[in-house]
């Protein structure tokens, strides 16, 4: 019987768009996998004044990764780096809605923003 391949749960792409570094973000941000996004954006944070977290590629999201994008937006702002939110699909709105996180956050844009 052949093995059944899957995928990493959360890929990301990263780049530069005028002024900020746009992180793209494939697949689910859920408990086991919300390191990956930590880590990178993490390190991207002591260089950058300007991060956008673009979310319309994901297809779920849990408490788990809700606690990630709090504890990056908190890390972001200690060093003077705004990390922002684009393209919510429907059930990461509803999440951030019902957490009450939705005026937390800057959120940007849908299609055709000019980000920079």
């Amino acid at each position: 019987m052949p093995e059944e391949t899957t995928g990493p749960a959360l890929t990301l792409k990263e780049e530069r768009v005028g002024n900020a570094v746009v992180v793209k973000c494939h697949g689910r941000l859920v408990a086991g996998v919300t390191e990956i996004l930590s880590v990178k954006v993490k390190q991207l944070i002591p260089d950058n004044k300007r991060i956008v977290l673009n979310l319309g590629e994901l297809t779920r999201m849990d408490s788990s990764g809700l606690g990630t994008l709090v504890r990056l937006y908190v890390s972001a702002r200690n060093a003077g780096c705004d990390l922002q939110l684009m393209n919510l699909g429907k059930q990461i709105h509803q999440l951030l809605g019902t957490a009450h996180l939705l005026t937390a956050f800057t959120i940007i844009g849908e299609h055709g923003i000019k980000l920079g």
